[in-house]
């Protein structure tokens, strides 16, 4: 199957799981925040329908796996340390930023809402800054 069929079926999972999270719930379907909300002890209630959206995203590649021979995410080659420190820096990131690329990327900006505007932005703006520098300032291959 094609890459940009694959990508834009994705696009329209994660669309369909924030609408449908949304009108059920009533819940933003940001990542960082439904998984600090387990990992600070969400309550009984609430834990349920975590538990199940972060099942879904482990087992959403290793599907793509078993269909494809691949798992449509690419090679990290970085390295276990350097992993570890770009997960760190994230998470550091969705904390100060209140929210990650999905929250405010996704939900926030389909509520044009002012504040997800402007960190989808720097999201944005710091992703292709990190790109230009570490492949045309320091080199580094794809």
């Amino acid at each position: 199957m094609e890459t940009w069929i694959i990508a834009l079926l994705g696009g329209v999972l994660i669309g369909l799981a924030a609408v449908l999270l949304m009108a059920a719930l009533g819940r933003i379907a940001g990542i960082s925040g439904i998984a600090g909300g387990l990992a600070t002890g969400a309550a009984a209630g609430d834990r349920a329908w975590r538990v199940a959206f972060v099942v879904g995203l482990v087992l959403a590649p290793l599907l793509m796996f078993a269909l494809r021979g691949d798992n449509g995410i690419g090679a990290a080659d970085a390295g276990g340390f350097r992993l570890a420190l770009a997960g760190l820096c994230v998470g550091l990131g969705t904390r100060i930023g209140g929210g990650c690329t999905s929250g405010h990327g996704v939900c926030g900006i389909a509520r044009l809402s002012p504040r997800s505007l402007a960190a989808t932005a720097a999201f944005m703006a710091c992703g292709i800054a990190t790109v230009f520098v570490v492949r045309h300032c320091l080199g580094a291959n794809p």
